[in-house]
């Protein structure tokens, strides 16, 4: 399957401040879940500011952690929200996130299209009748497909291991069967357009997330010599293998200071020498501060895009990255290096061959970054909406060849008969063709 991007032939412009974007729809916006502001968040942010009135649903809500845009809007919760301190405990519901996400009814009526943000469950929201549904996808469901060995290896009993692995062929299963109610994917990546051709037989645009190159940008001074420490901006989960960071700097004894939290945080102090600092989570304005004086930022896990090394371009850091996932599509040895294998010590072979190169010119760095400007994003983004709603029958008679036989699990209930589409409109966007 050749790989599609997103480059509309004719964008049309976006609208101006006051005025009603896209053929004043009235679209639904489906989120995962709000219970922090990150790259997901970022891009449901964008719609949420062209679509100020429109609801947004979401399985749960952590009041307060989204940022201030999202908080502002109508934001509509699944009955897992009433489940105490879920917050803190969403992780462990998923087996309770498909009935969730199919329990709401959307009123026919009452939207013009269904835009859906998903990496786990919200593209499986039901649809009404005739609504063209445009699904955002971060990822197909991560622990089902191509995180499920580690998922699994996490759980050290062996009952329970069996037992989840029972519960991820449901879901699996499911993912899969739910997918054909999408009328239309865009994906982040190239990495993220494989794994919905691999797992759902489905095609997909390709449109990287949008960064805010107006806010991160080069400090007044870009040539100043940069600081003497690494920089690490993540969330403390275990697939961003912040561990791979701190072996690396604990054994070469460089400073590496820590930007994030989460369920990993204990761990990852207690492996920490001397020279690793943790922040915990700061505002937007220390990380970009961060950004501009780090020797470098260090991308040490697998990620479907990675919106954390195009903010450091942004303000001319460098960034040192795992040679996988979506990497290779945004970081060359113009801006950084890349490593091969996610092991402390090709980390720290990296390190000192970086330190060994000549620096990496801070504006070069910023170009890098430029073609993932908001205002880029939310203009392709708008233009796939426009086509998406004008000719939703177009795309689902598409080519039915790749729907195939899909089984319908027992979690939750069946899928909507949905829409599939093919190559037949090859639009395409490659960031490094645009300046």
């Amino acid at each position: 399957m050749s790989p599609l991007r997103l480059d509309p032939p004719n964008p049309s412009p976006l609208p101006h401040h006051g005025e009603s974007p896209s053929l004043s729809l009235r679209p639904a916006l489906i989120h995962d879940w709000l219970t922090g502001r990150r790259g997901g968040e970022k891009c449901l942010e964008q719609l949420a500011l062209l679509f100020p009135h429109a609801p947004i649903y979401t399985l749960l809500h952590q009041a307060g952690s989204a940022g201030p845009i999202l908080e502002a809007r109508e934001i509509r919760t699944s009955w897992l929200q009433k489940i105490p301190s879920v917050s803190r405990r969403y992780r462990g519901l998923l087996p309770l996130m498909p009935m969730a996400v199919r329990s709401w009814r959307l009123k026919p009526g009452e939207f013009d299209v269904v835009i859906s943000f998903s990496h786990c469950v919200a593209k499986a929201v039901r649809v009404p009748e005739g609504v063209p549904h445009l699904c955002y996808c971060f990822t197909p469901m991560r622990y089902a497909w191509d995180a499920r060995a580690e998922y699994l290896a996490s759980i050290a009993h062996p009952l329970k291991r069996a037992v989840a692995s029972r519960v991820l062929d449901r879901l699996k299963d499911w993912d899969r069967a739910t997918a054909t109610g999408v009328t239309r994917f865009l994906a982040l990546s190239r990495t993220v357009q494989d794994r919905i051709a691999r797992h759902y037989k489905r095609d997909a645009l390709i449109l990287p997330p949008p960064v805010d190159t107006r806010f991160y940008t080069l400090s007044h001074n870009p040539d100043w010599p940069r600081e003497r420490f690494y920089l690490c901006v993540s969330a403390l989960v275990p697939y961003k293998r912040i561990d791979l960071a701190i072996q690396a700097c604990n054994r070469l004894k460089r400073r590496l200071i820590v930007i994030g939290d989460g369920p990993e945080a204990a761990k990852l102090r207690a492996l920490a020498g001397p020279t690793i600092h943790f922040l915990g989570w700061v505002d937007d304005t220390v990380i970009r501060d961060h950004y501009r004086r780090a020797f470098a930022l260090i991308f040490p896990g697998e990620e479907d895009f990675g919106i954390v090394p195009i903010e450091a371009l942004a303000c001319g850091c460098p960034v040192i990255a795992l040679n996988r996932g979506a990497v290779p599509e945004t970081v060359d040895d113009t801006v950084g290096l890349r490593f091969e294998e996610p092991k402390p010590d090709a980390l720290a072979e990296a390190l000192l061959a970086f330190e060994a190169r000549p620096p990496i010119d801070s504006r070069a760095a910023r170009r890098k970054a430029e073609p993932f400007a908001v205002e880029r994003f939310t203009q392709r983004f708008l233009e796939v909406l426009r086509q998406t709603v004008a000719a939703p029958l177009t795309l689902k008679d598409n080519a039915s060849s790749h729907t195939g036989s899909i089984p319908h699990p027992h979690l939750g209930s069946s899928p909507r008969a949905g829409s599939v589409e093919t190559a037949a409109n090859p639009l395409q966007f490659n960031p490094s063709s645009h300046s």
